[in-house]
């Protein structure tokens, strides 16, 4: 389906035709027609004259009508307003998820009528397919990029997006809330859910001493939500135990004391999943004692992928928690905090505050319902999705380096290898080069495996295998007692 443009460009060479207005020149814009039809001003009139084409089919192939009308050649490239110019391939607009293959997307840069060439940034084959420094370079899928061509246009300030209540209402279903509340970030997200729940100061905020609220949000809760940290060693190093809590949680009334109002806990942390059961036993607790409980769930798609409990099992069992669309699931941006009503009604003023408000969001949010369906999946344990693969190449990788004599630092428990590079005397520095000696990029002893790493493995495995050999070499024979960079942006 195609649609002509009209545009008051008079600085640039009249291809007016005999109907049109004066001043109107006629440019030829190709992208598929939305869902809506979208209103402009006199100044900004558009006219649409559709073609009906198969569901798949390139619009470029197609001839102009309006320009064999009137006898004109039909080389789009050569009377086409720069960077105008840009063909897509989408499925039919009455389904946001239904799905592409990669090829169906073509360059922006195709200038000819001939098979379009894949875009380099779509798909297992461009860059994120040999990307393991985090899961946040995934690149959306041609099925995302087609919905954000399909979405509605309306302003979610005043509520009134399709695309993005849509989204809201679903991802509220399979956490089993009542609401949700689109965000632009993980971070915009568990600021935004903290400060929900933080009333009146003073207050704190327990959670553990490696997570991202902490390390990774440039001093939000204490800047945004002006509470105090209470950071928490886990004493099994691996996730907070309810022993933990107890023995951390400021209960009292003691005037010394910065009370504990929040818990907060991440999962997955460094990809290590906090089983359901331990969750539970520390819901159990914050309810007896009056405390909110929070997750930065980023990763909690992970954690369900992996089989340890549905969505909505985790959900239930914290007053609100923010999940991220663009790590793992590949959208090209957004997040989402899930809650009871009055919580996500407080959220949504927050948000507002800290200039997260959104017009147009069913740009974000269109893509980021494909990513649920495509690479989280359908069903609440994430059946049909994308990611379980992930963590099956993520055992190959850690099967790889034990083999070679190598040693981990943390389990596998889903998407991320933890190497201990110390014990192999390596520096993070020389892996890094090592790695980028064979076209892949590292960022640490931290690997994570994504979607895309996972339908390249073939090409990655093998490059992984010649960096593991040198790295327990010895590299530069730097050890230092450490287990990797205490700042994940700032490899030692």
């Amino acid at each position: 389906m195609a649609f002509r443009a009209w545009f008051q460009v008079p600085a640039m060479p009249s291809r007016a035709k005999p109907n049109d207005p004066p001043g109107f020149e006629a440019w030829s814009i190709q992208t598929p027609v939305g869902l809506k039809q979208n209103h402009f001003s006199p100044q900004e009139e558009l006219r649409c004259q559709d073609a009906k084409l198969p569901a798949h089919e390139s619009i470029s192939s197609q001839p102009d009508p309006r320009e064999d009308e009137f006898g004109q050649d039909n080389d789009l490239n050569r009377h086409t307003l720069p960077g105008f110019a840009a063909t897509f391939h989408t499925s039919s607009p009455q389904s946001l998820s239904g799905a592409m293959s990669p090829a169906a997307v073509s360059n922006t840069n195709n200038s000819t009528a001939d098979a379009p060439e894949q875009n380099a940034w779509v798909g297992h084959l461009g860059a994120a397919g040999f990307d393991l420094r985090s899961d946040t370079m995934t690149t959306p899928t041609a099925s995302m990029l087609a919905a954000i061509q399909n979405c509605s246009l309306l302003d979610d300030v005043f509520v009134e997006d399709p695309t993005t209540m849509e989204l809201e209402a679903h991802v509220a279903a399979l956490a089993g809330k009542e609401a949700a509340l689109l965000v632009l970030s993980g971070t915009m997200g568990n600021q935004v859910a903290l400060r929900a729940l933080l009333t009146q100061p003073p207050y704190s905020v327990l959670s553990d001493h490696r997570s991202h609220i902490i390390k990774y949000e440039a001093g939000g809760v204490a800047s945004l939500c002006g509470a105090m940290i209470q950071p928490v060693v886990p004493r099994n190093g691996a996730y907070l135990t309810l022993e933990d809590v107890e023995a951390h949680a400021a209960l009292d009334d003691d005037v010394h004391t910065c009370p504990t109002r929040v818990i907060s806990l991440e999962n997955t942390l460094g990809g290590v999943v906090t089983p359901l059961a331990e969750v539970k036993r520390i819901a159990e607790f914050a309810r007896k004692n009056n405390l909110k409980l929070h997750c930065d769930g980023a990763r909690m798609w992970e954690a369900v992928a992996s089989g340890a409990g549905s969505l909505s099992e985790y959900c239930s069992l914290f007053d609100t928690v923010s999940l991220c669309f663009s790590k793992g699931l590949g959208a090209p941006i957004g997040s989402i905090v899930v809650g009871d009503a009055e919580h996500i009604k407080h959220a949504r003023w927050v948000r507002k505050s800290i200039g997260g408000g959104l017009r147009q969001s069913g740009v974000v949010a269109a893509p980021a319902r494909v990513a649920v369906d495509e690479t989280f999946g359908k069903g609440p344990n994430g059946e049909g999705g994308l990611l379980k693969s992930s963590h099956e190449t993520a055992k190959r990788i850690e099967e790889l380096w034990t083999s070679l004599g190598g040693k981990l630092t943390l389990p596998a428990d889903t998407n991320m290898c933890w190497l201990d590079l110390d014990a192999a005397g390596c520096s993070t520095k020389d892996f890094i080069a090592f790695g980028a000696e064979v076209g892949l990029k590292l960022i640490g002893n931290r690997l994570v495996v994504h979607y895309q790493i996972a339908q390249n493995q073939d090409k990655v495995l093998p490059k992984l295998e010649q960096v593991f050999r040198r790295a327990l070499e010895g590299g530069s024979q730097a050890g230092g007692g450490k287990k990797g960079p205490t700042n994940m942006y700032q490899p030692r």
